[in-house]
């Protein structure tokens, strides 16, 4: 079983009086144990005399402070022993320090309760951590904390804050159906061996900048409020299935270097993606109001399913063929079990695509998409885009006349014509108001720019066999040149006619 790497012991003494057994010139600061009460050793190196009166002292739920000292399995026992309640037959504590202690073989703290807050900041755990059904009723702190055997935290309570902030996890380690009731802090964790926090429920909660270096498994996770995964890096396979998010889900600048499936998943509010990077053919799942996919790199083959969706694809990346889809069904589990939706519910399930600016759209095919909303100016090589199954556009509002046109039949149109169409109107609020989309902050386009849009559209449709929505863009096209003050007058008259 691994072990801690041995390092050079540090000359600098710890900030509290310590016991400075075996000190050597090599080592001039000996043992770094806190010394116990008006002794001059820590727990470890009492004589068992002493060590045993003050063990006797104790009773559960009392204050402990054993800042670096080094535990044995047996030493620990003891000390837990002392602290047991006779009712439930567990260890029970108030406040609790163990900064910088070492346990070198086996540490195990099943169902103890912490009553107060506990702190493991630095502790250095050599062979198998046990903290299974244990309870944390005040903030739980393993900052710096470095687990080299398998570590187990099933059916953890942490009832208030939980800091495992540049702790290093070297073997499996799980936290199968633990509850963080507050916020839970993973920022700049290592996992080295399997991660699994399946079934296990979530507050606020931050894994920026984490490294899970083998699989990592939020199967059936629930997340109460925002979760971070910001420049987490995934190395291996990556399972969030079944899990759900009730507020936003971040993985701003992720790495996902060999997941093949992200979700299904459910997010009751956003989705962020924005500069992750797909390393290996992945489908990815989602349920959410929105998705942010802005700056994303796909270095191979994607499917992306979605539900309920607004997607911004601005600046991705699609280094191979990208397939974005609706997904007409209900999302399912594991264990073919429909999630629940609720928190979306009310909105049409359908996928909406806001933008695809700065995209190479020579890779990227749409199928059952509502791009009624969707900017495509800035777009390369998108008379390439492959525009499959029911995928709408914007429509020319009922009614529509002077000042704008002559009228017209309905007829499929681009967003952009509609912002041009508002700007240029004598009332441009008028023009909202009748059915034309405000422009907002778009970026204003003339018409020559526009019926570039329309053009290389239409090409696209063509190629797809899609003749009747080809005819409207070349419609759309003679309209936008027929407002182009550039082009000749005798081109605009014919065009008028």
């Amino acid at each position: 079983m691994p072990s801690a790497t041995p390092s050079t012991p540090s000359s600098t003494p710890p900030a509290w009086p310590h016991c400075a057994h075996d000190a050597t010139p090599e080592d001039p600061v000996g043992c770094r144990g806190l010394r116990v009460g008006s002794h001059t050793a820590c727990l470890a190196h009492l004589d068992d005399t002493d060590r045993a009166a003050y063990l006797t002292v104790l009773s559960p739920g009392a204050d402990i402070d054993h800042r670096g000292t080094p535990f044995t399995p047996n030493l620990l026992n003891q000390l837990l022993a002392a602290l047991r309640d006779p009712t439930t037959g567990k260890p029970r504590t108030g406040e609790a320090r163990f900064d910088g202690a070492t346990f070198s073989g086996e540490a195990r703290f099943n169902g103890a309760t912490f009553s107060r807050e506990v702190r493991f900041d630095g502790a250095t755990f050599s062979r198998k951590a046990q903290f299974r059904e244990t309870t944390f009723t005040q903030d739980a702190r393993f900052d710096g904390a470095a687990f080299s055997g398998e570590t187990e935290f099933e059916n953890a309570t942490f009832s208030h804050g939980a800091r495992f902030g540049k702790t290093t996890f070297s073997c499996r380690t799980s936290f199968d159906v633990a509850t963080f009731s507050d916020q839970a802090s993973f920022a700049g964790a290592t996992f080295s061996g399997e991660a699994r926090f399946i079934g296990a429920r979530f507050s606020r909660t931050w894994f920026s900048e984490a490294t899970f270096s083998a699989g990592a498994r939020f199967v059936d996770a629930k997340f109460s409020e925002d979760a971070r995964f910001d420049g987490t890096t995934f190395s291996r396979d990556t399972s969030f299935q079944g899990a759900t998010f009730s507020g936003d889900a971040r993985f701003h600048g992720a790495r996902f270097e060999m997941s093949s499936f992200l979700g299904p998943l459910v997010c009751s509010k956003q989705v962020v993606m924005d500069g992750a990077v797909f390393g290996q053919p992945v489908t990815v799942e989602i349920a959410a109001h929105q998705v942010s996919c802005v700056r994303t790199r796909w270095a191979s083959t994607a499917t992306l399913r979605l539900r309920y969706a607004e997607l911004d694809l601005r600046d991705a990346v699609f280094e191979y063929p990208v397939t974005v889809a609706a997904r007409p069904n209900a999302l399912r589990s594991r264990v073919s079990v429909s999630l629940s939706e609720a928190e979306l519910s009310g909105r049409e399930p359908g996928v909406r695509l806001m933008s695809v600016d700065g995209v190479d759209a020579a890779h990227l095919a749409l199928q059952d998409i509502d791009l009624s909303a969707c900017r495509f100016a800035g777009v390369v090589h998108l008379d390439q885009l492959k525009v499959d199954g029911w995928c709408t556009f914007a429509g020319v509002p009922a009614g529509w006349g002077r000042p704008f046109s002559w009228p017209s039949s309905q007829r499929n149109t681009l967003v952009e014509e509609h912002h041009w169409r508002v700007r240029t109107a004598r009332r441009p609020g008028r023009a909202v108001a009748r059915g034309w989309t405000s422009p907002q902050d778009a970026p204003v386009l003339k018409p020559a720019m526009v019926a570039a849009l329309y053009r290389q559209l239409r090409k696209s449709l063509e190629d797809g066999k899609n003749e009747p929505d080809a005819a409207d863009f070349y419609y759309g096209e003679s309209e936008m040149r027929r407002h182009d003050v550039t082009r000749p007058w005798g081109e605009r008259a014919v065009l008028t006619a």
